[in-house]
């Protein structure tokens, strides 16, 4: 009876490893040829310095002519996507609009760095440039070459690390901060190795901008935000279990954090085993003189705070961020929200005018209505007609399919609608494929999970 069960366990873990089918599969950037926007600018900057890194690595003349060798301009390409890997790591508001949202910037963030290493690797498969500028000793190009050495080794190593997601979040965290590692040795190398143009050439001083620029956001990101700029102090007055999630309300301890409905922020709570960062977004109404926030326990940490006696904790608040944009001028407007997915519905329907004459209609599917986070104040938003609120609970046999949309809206559909969706994966392909479908003129979502990767989260961590 002992083996028996002790076999079942092994299979257990064994399918934990494995994942779903779903797990594996390659997450590419969301990108619409056909609908051009703002947050194209981002992704075509990222893109026009790469090629100027290529052509500033080809185009110099030394001693041994015109350098042409690959190796050299694809080692000139990977500092470029690295350095912009960790310009977008530091989430800066400014940068934000032009990469249509934080999460879209952390999309390129990730396929940047990710694409640097295999080029790195490419890059020290080539030959070396001989007769060419040597502005530092042998003994200092030699030095250089030994740490890129050490670079390539981590970097591959690191990235294996970052697209399988079998490691802890709290620990794979640790180890992606090594990545400045990385950079500054393959940075070091480009410095101080033989090449067909001087440091300070046009095509040198270029790219040493950009390196500095990327080792300047990495000790920013690490030192700065990390240690000295960690976030506005808050300080939790409740935290109310709802069902499987936590309902938590914070209060300033100084200077309040200002925010735009359905905005997000990162929280650090200042507790022994939960003080690593997690993105939520403000469900509150901005003015409130509070955040709320709506925690789903779906992982290791989110466990963790649902069980802590979480009262007078203090919590580091750092944001907001997102550009999720709930409402369209002169559009009609439909919401469609599972689970945590209703935050930015929340604070949301607050702003709205009441008794408006097309209030939003706004789908929330839930298993139980009890089980309906932030219900007060969006059956109060449905009273004052700012919302058009439809309770979609499975636990009475009801689903938001494909036709959900359609039954609603009838023949006239959502022709020149807008429509918002914010919930798990599933609902939002299907709510989006049955928008377009009927006729929505904009789409909008946002993907809170920075890491992705491949394989299932361990030990079942997920999206918070």
């Amino acid at each position: 009876m002992g083996m028996a069960r002790a076999a079942r366990s092994r299979t257990s873990r064994l399918r934990r490893m494995l994942g779903r089918r779903q797990d594996w599969r390659l997450k590419v950037p969301n990108i619409r040829i056909l609908r051009p926007h703002f947050g194209w600018i981002g992704p075509m900057l990222v893109l026009a310095t790469t090629i100027a890194s290529i052509i500033a690595a080809s185009g110099g003349s030394g001693p041994a002519g015109d350098a042409t060798a690959a190796g050299l301009t694809i080692g000139a390409a990977s500092m470029a996507l690295m350095a912009w890997s960790f310009i977008l790591a530091v989430r800066i508001p400014l940068i934000e609009p032009i990469f249509g949202g934080l999460d879209s910037a952390y999309r390129v963030h990730r396929w940047a760095g990710a694409l640097s290493i295999p080029m790195m690797l490419f890059h020290a498969g080539s030959a070396e440039i001989a007769d060419g500028y040597l502005e530092f000793s042998r003994s200092a190009s030699n030095t250089g070459l030994t740490v890129a050495g050490v670079a390539l080794i981590m970097g591959i190593a690191l990235f294996l690390l970052s697209i399988l997601r079998w490691m802890p979040y709290r620990w794979w965290r640790l180890t992606h901060k090594l990545f400045g590692v990385v950079y500054i040795f393959a940075a070091w190398h480009i410095y101080t190795v033989e090449k067909p143009y001087q440091n300070w050439s046009v095509q040198g001083a270029y790219l040493n901008v950009l390196m500095a620029a990327g080792l300047l956001a990495f000790l920013y990101r690490v030192i700065g935000r990390d240690m000295i700029r960690r976030g506005l102090r808050y300080r939790v007055v409740s935290a109310t279990r709802v069902g499987t999630a936590v309902d938590l309300v914070l209060e300033p301890m100084g200077k309040d954090l200002d925010y735009h409905p359905g905005q997000f922020a990162v929280i650090k709570v200042q507790k022994r085993g939960l003080s690593e960062p997690h993105v939520f977004t403000v469900a509150a109404p901005p003015g409130s003189g509070h955040l709320r926030f709506f925690i789903r326990r779906l992982g290791d940490w989110t466990a963790k705070l649902y069980d802590a006696d979480l009262e007078g904790v203090e919590v580091l608040v750092e944001g907001p961020y997102g550009t999720f944009e709930a409402t369209k001028q002169d559009a009609p407007t439909v919401w469609v929200a599972g689970g945590v997915g209703i935050t930015p519905f929340l604070s949301n329907s607050t702003v709205l005018p009441t008794d408006s004459h097309n209030p939003p209609v706004l789908f929330y599917c839930v298993r139980t209505r009890d089980d309906a986070m932030g219900i007060e104040l969006l059956d109060r938003a449905h009273r004052d007609g700012k919302i058009d609120l439809q309770i979609i609970a499975s636990a009475d046999g009801q689903r938001f399919t494909k036709s959900t949309l359609a039954d609603h809206f009838g023949p006239k559909g959502l022709k020149g609608g807008h429509v918002a969706l914010c919930g798990p994966k599933s609902l939002i392909i299907s709510a989006e494929k049955a928008s377009r479908k009927l006729g929505a003129a904009s789409v909008e979502t946002e993907d809170f999970d920075f890491r992705q990767g491949f394989g299932p989260d361990l030990p079942g961590l997920r999206r918070d």
